[in-house]
């Protein structure tokens, strides 16, 4: 008997936290011939074509209110559910995979009008609309967080972790010369970069230099003041290709609560501590960095109530008690599924 080769779409758009955990299961999948949607613009437009066939359709986020553009997205929405049914069909697509967000909407009911499987991974603590408004149609909804299935109308779910890239899953070098022995503190603002935690940090580092400590800060493309601060001991990059070994190497990490760095930090057994975008949709953020302190893997900070000498003090401390953050690395054991992305290929 001839091997029929499944044709499989991934819909995954945006950021590092929805492409990164999809382009780890496309890389389990060796049997499957993969293509990939995606929209104009976004991150996928540099990091997809050189692995995959990259679909761009022409589509945005729902507006949280009614108002005069409402009527133009939901036409631009209906348009964009036809231009992927076509897709199945001329690229005569078997099943459907997607990590959330906006481009995932279109997916799911197109793949559903054509009587396809749907496969959706949700990495966040609290579901974002489109898994919480669709999740009935999907096939399987695989989570990040265990948690998350009491937000979901459905009972076909799976905790299966959130994917990482395999380099995080095995021993690499840092090519930063930093000494052996000298604590590193590794700032990490998400793919987006974040400029108020940057603000933070430029201010408390100096307590830390005096500490011996060195400081990897990734500041990301939008901060105007990335170039402010001057030190030996200070590394700012906008971008850092080797996060496996940053973290590896990591004494401790000051990030974002992204879904996608959570998996990574829990990955790499990196004490954190957490400062959630406050403004990230319906506060999610907070919700995953909260599934982080309540096992002890992280220390939460909201960003309205952090002051720099407050954050200079309280990683000063974190230093200084290295029997509490090998707690917190020992903690993070229960948050991570390092065969995550198997899960998800066997699912697919």
């Amino acid at each position: 008997m001839s091997h029929r080769t499944t044709r499989l779409l991934i819909a995954a758009s945006g950021t590092g936290g929805h492409l990164f955990p999809a382009l780890a299961v496309a890389q389990r999948l060796t049997d499957c011939e993969i293509e990939w949607l995606g929209v104009p613009n976004r991150l996928e437009q540099t990091l997809i074509p050189e692995h995959y066939p990259l679909h761009a359709i022409d589509l945005e986020g729902f507006q949280t209110r009614l108002g005069f553009g409402t009527l133009r997205i939901l036409r631009r929405f209906a348009a964009s559910i036809l231009q992927v049914k076509r897709l199945l069909v001329e690229r005569n697509i078997q099943a459907v995979f997607t990590t959330g967000g906006y481009i995932a909407a279109p997916a799911i009911l197109a793949a559903r009008l054509q009587g396809l499987p749907v496969i959706l991974h949700e990495s966040n603590a609290l579901p974002g609309k489109v898994t919480r408004w669709l999740a009935p149609f999907c096939t399987t909804v695989a989570l990040g967080f265990k948690d998350a299935a009491k937000y979901l109308a459905t009972s076909r779910t799976v905790w299966v972790g959130t994917p990482v890239r395999s380099s995080f899953l095995e021993p690499q070098t840092l090519d930063l010369p930093i000494p052996k022995t000298a604590p590193l503190i590794v700032v990490v603002g998400g793919s987006q970069g974040a400029v108020a935690v940057n603000q933070l940090v430029r201010q408390a580092a100096a307590d830390w230099f005096d500490a011996g400590a060195y400081v990897v800060h990734l500041t990301g493309n939008c901060d105007p003041n990335a170039d402010s601060l001057h030190h030996p001991q200070y590394f700012p990059l906008s971008f850092y290709e080797n996060m496996a070994g940053l973290l590896q190497r990591a004494t401790l990490a000051v990030s974002r609560a992204g879904a996608g760095t959570l998996a990574e930090l829990a990955a790499t057994q990196t004490p954190a501590l957490l400062i959630p975008y406050p403004f990230a949709a319906e506060d999610h953020q907070t919700f995953n960095a909260r599934e982080f302190e309540k096992l002890g893997a992280a220390l939460l900070y909201p960003q309205e109530e952090l002051t720099s000498q407050h954050l200079s003090d309280e990683v000063l401390r974190l230093l200084n008690a290295p029997d509490l953050l090998g707690e917190m690395r020992d903690r993070t054991a229960a948050l991570m599924v390092r065969d995550s992305a198997e899960r998800i290929a066997a699912l697919l």
